[in-house]
């Protein structure tokens, strides 16, 4: 005779959930969603702001042209291999650290990374992935690596800023003069209105703050640091305007004008042999 077993099924069980911790819940829910509408309603705020009367940004023509940037880069790049020209001798080799632009990631600034090592120097990037804008927590990270790398190479770094990270590189230089040799911007709203350039909705919109409210990086604007700060700029800029990113007298210690575009800044062979050329003028630093 045929013996049948009963299968006896375990489920598992499942906590009860009070009513007063279901209300909990459901608050926290429903503050969590109130503080998302807020933040979504300020940044769209931001984002439709008016521009005030006296700050202009570069013509709608030259913004335009930034499309062009793909090609003038090959172009260049193209140029350069038949023709390399002369190589500026490059001087005692140093640590230099390259800070991208907003809404960037350091790997738009690698060709002029390998420019500078193929110079002699010993190039790092900022080490904080895309640049997002400022916060108090990042910023204090980003001094923390100058300093850092600053005592481990035994000798102060050269920030090279594009754009956003040349406001973050003057602000360093502020801070800690001492872990920085010179600071190299490049078409970095740093002078003038700060609404004077075509991207200042976007930044708003993205980072929840208005440009003349950052919550770091009030020194990076009007007097230069105590080391030498040289501003490259283009009167092709399409994003910012050259009067901002030239600055003015005070402001930097010298200012040299480039044929890219904004976004060319970040790879344009003319920019890299430019670079190696100044980085070449800095005298022998003791730490």
């Amino acid at each position: 005779m045929a013996m049948t077993q009963r299968l006896t099924l375990k489920m598992p069980r499942v906590a009860a959930v009070s009513r007063s911790d279901f209300g909990h819940r459901l608050r926290t829910a429903r503050d969590r969603i109130s503080d998302w509408q807020q933040a979504v309603a300020r940044r769209g705020a931001l984002a439709f702001q008016p521009r005030p009367s006296d700050a202009r940004g570069p013509a709608l023509l030259r913004l335009l042209s930034e499309l062009k940037t793909p090609y003038e880069l090959w172009s260049a790049a193209r140029a350069e291999q038949r023709d390399p020209g002369v190589m500026h001798p490059a001087g005692p080799s140093r640590p230099v650290m390259l800070l991208p632009g907003f809404g960037t990631h350091p790997s738009r600034m690698r060709r002029l990374g390998l420019v500078l090592e193929r110079a002699g120097h010993r190039v790092a990037d900022w080490g904080l992935g895309f640049n997002f804008g400022p916060d108090a927590d990042r910023f204090d990270r980003l001094c923390e690596r100058v300093v850092t790398m600053a005592r481990r190479e035994g000798q102060p770094l050269v920030l090279v800023g594009w754009s956003l990270g040349g406001l973050f590189a003057r602000e360093i230089a502020h801070r800690h003069p001492e872990a920085v040799a010179m600071v190299i911007t490049m078409g970095s709203p740093f002078s003038g209105d700060r609404r004077a350039n075509n991207a200042w909705r976007a930044y708003q919109a993205i980072t929840g703050h208005a440009v003349d409210a950052p919550p770091v990086g009030e020194r990076a604007f009007g007097a230069k640091p105590s080391v030498p700060t040289i501003a490259l700029w283009s009167p092709r800029d399409g994003i910012v305007s050259p009067r901002s990113s030239c600055g003015r007298p005070g402001e930097r210690d010298r200012a040299v004008a480039m044929r890219c575009t904004h976004l060319g800044f970040a790879g344009h062979p003319d920019v890299a042999r430019m670079l190696v050329m100044l980085i070449a003028t800095l005298e022998q630093d003791r730490i």
